[in-house]
Parts: C-alpha cells; structure tokens; sequence
C-alpha cells in the first residue's frame, strides 16, 4: 500500500506522537529526503550540516544535509554508539526501519489521520517542498536520484492529489486513485 502526503501542521502532530529517538529519524527523513533504511544506516561519525550518502536501493551518491539543533540531538542522543540510531537491542546494532514504522502507524491512529502515513511519507514531503521551491520537476528528480520524471511528479505533486482526494470526500464522491 502507497503512503500519502500529509499536510505540515498533520506531520508536526505524527512527529510529537513519536518516541523521542523515532521522532529524531523522522526528522532526518524529512530534512534530507533520504529513506528510513539508509538514515538508519548512518553511523555518528557520518552525522553534520554536510555529508555525502550512497543509497541502499539505487547505489546513488548523494550530499545531505541536516540543520545544527537536529544533529546536535542526533548526536546527544546516541551517545556510546556508532550508530547515529541504535536499537533497542543496545549500541551494536541500528534501530531497525519496522519499529520506526510501527511507531509512525501508531501515531497516525491515535490522530485518526484518513491518510496513509508511513515512513515513506517524509520522502514525499521532501520532494513537495522542493517543488515549492524550485519550480522545476528536473531539478527535483536529481535532487531526489530518480531515474524517471513521472515518478518524481507522483513525489513533487502529492500535495494536489491529496488536496483533490480530500475535496472529493468532502463532496461526498467516491475516492477513485490518487
């Protein structure tokens, strides 16, 4: 099942409704676009305002980057690890990308959000925001390393499908597609 986009003020909601340590990857999710497996991947000494990334799925290079209070309680929270994100299991391992996702479920149901929200929404979010910024579907598609533009409209325009789902069922239609 496909995640949908959420609105800022719905995303702020999910993210206090987290644990502290999930809330923190979700926020690294939506502050580099990156996807929940390879934010927790990263290690403490990879951490700063600035650092290069090869994602898991694509074997892409890419630099992110995180804003300085977001890596100084990365940083504060893992302390005794190498993981950026330990698991629960202790310092040895990563937190694992199912329990951050189980979290995120558990706070959508306690909002009751109609949307479906996954730790693949921050990604969307990412993308909706550079459109906003950028204007540019090219530029979006490097920025997120996808190989085609129609997968990064999907991305960059969740926003308005969501806004057109949510018109429909205010008129009372049926929901058909995105």
């Amino acid at each position: 099942m496909k995640t949908d986009y959420l609105l800022h003020k719905e995303m702020e909601c999910v993210l206090r409704a987290l644990t502290p340590s999930n809330e923190l990857v979700m926020r690294a999710c939506l502050q580099t676009g990156l996807r929940v497996s390879d934010v927790l991947a990263l290690r403490r000494d990879q951490i700063g305002n600035r650092f290069w990334v090869t994602e898991a799925k694509t074997g892409k290079r890419r630099i992110v980057g995180l804003d300085t209070p977001l890596v100084d309680a990365i940083l504060g929270a893992s302390m005794g690890s190498d993981w950026a994100f330990p698991g629960r299991a202790g310092v040895d391992s990563p937190r694992t990308r199912q329990a951050v996702w189980k979290d995120v479920k558990r706070a959508q149901k306690a909002f009751r959000l109609p949307q479906n929200v996954g730790t693949h929404t921050a990604r969307k979010i990412y993308a909706v925001e550079l459109m906003e910024k950028y204007g540019d579907i090219a530029r979006v598609q490097k920025a997120m390393k996808h190989s085609s533009e129609s997968i990064t409209a999907i991305y960059a325009m969740s926003d308005i499908l969501l806004e057109r789902k949510l018109s429909r069922r205010r008129k009372g239609s049926p929901v058909k597609g995105p």
